[in-house]
């Protein structure tokens, strides 16, 4: 249903359809006590879970173990002028279970960035407590 602001509301089903099509989304955390926003790569897991990769010592893993944040992607065609975008709020954690690990290095997301042989990786998964999306269809000029 298309209200008056032009922007039809997506249901869970949805959204998880949507952010399952694109590769790269925007983490949304606190950084000392100031809202910080960070493009990463990540994918879902089967309980629609948000993942994402980086390395043992990040400043992304410190920051966002065991806080609520936000995770947002989307999508928009500038010349139909038409999009959708998905958010996704949850409390984030580094994934400790070492078999839980182990099976994410196999299905889990891959880094874009070079990453050493040597360095430890990990997993910070995003529970999907809450996901908005709404989509804008094609309004005329």
């Amino acid at each position: 249903m298309l209200h008056d602001d032009g922007f039809r509301a997506l249901d869970r089903q949805e959204c998880l359809r949507l952010l399952a099509e694109v590769a790269v989304g925007r983490v949304v955390y606190t950084r000392h006590a100031l809202p910080a926003v960070l493009p990463v790569n990540f994918s879902l897991d089967t309980d629609a879970s948000v993942l994402l990769r980086t390395s043992a010592g990040s400043d992304l893993a410190r920051a966002v173990d065991g806080a609520v944040v936000a995770f947002e992607a989307d999508e928009f065609d500038p010349e139909n002028r038409s999009g959708w975008s998905v958010v996704v709020t949850g409390q984030a954690g580094v994934v400790s279970d070492p078999a839980e690990h182990e099976r994410l290095l196999r299905t889990g997301p891959r880094s874009w960035m070079p990453i050493q042989e040597d360095v430890f990786i990990r997993f910070i998964r995003i529970e999907s407590a809450m996901v908005t999306g709404r989509e804008l269809t094609h309004l005329s000029s």
